[in-house]
């Protein structure tokens, strides 16, 4: 059976993101990040990994920047309300060895929930986390989800400029 949603991944990339999951948007789409408010796209631009906008459906494209994504738990939602944290619980051990097996440099968790529950965490800081997963160096940045209305767009800019600027300086 395939993902409803399918990795945008190679050997060895710079950073792989990962989304906690994929919206229904995108799922229908075939393309990740596709949902109207979703600001993933302008946000990747505005921080430098890419030197034009990229549309959602040539999500693809972003391999040619040493970049990939990914969703941690594959079934599609309207919103991350509608996953349960042992979802992700149990996606850890898979997910891990994905990253193993991937072995990008950076992962980067798009909101905390995913990162935190697969740790078995409460809490986790956002940023460059203090140990690897799956062999790559962690990071937690805000989800760039129109309905994520805690960070505006220059708040999401900046905390993913300062992974560029580490994936760049590794």
């Amino acid at each position: 059976m395939s993902k409803p949603l399918p990795d945008i991944v190679a050997p060895g990339l710079s950073v792989v993101f990962c989304g906690l999951n994929p919206g229904l948007s995108a799922a229908a789409s075939g393309h990740h990040f596709a949902g109207r408010g979703n600001r993933f796209w302008r946000v990747l631009h505005l921080a430098g990994f890419t030197p034009a906008l990229i549309a959602a459906e040539n999500d693809a494209d972003l391999l040619a920047y040493g970049l990939g994504i990914t969703s941690v738990v594959e079934r599609p939602t309207a919103g991350v309300d509608d996953l349960a944290r042992s979802e992700f619980v149990d996606a850890a051990a898979g997910f891990e060895a994905w990253v193993r097996r991937w072995a990008p440099r950076h992962v980067a968790f798009l909101g905390k929930a995913a990162y935190g529950a697969m740790l078995g965490r409460r809490t986790v800081p956002w940023g460059r986390q203090a140990e690897p997963f799956g062999g790559a160096v962690a990071w937690v940045l805000p989800n760039p989800s129109g309905r994520n209305l805690a960070f505006s767009q220059d708040a999401l800019v900046a905390a993913y400029r300062e992974l560029r600027l580490a994936a760049e300086g590794a």
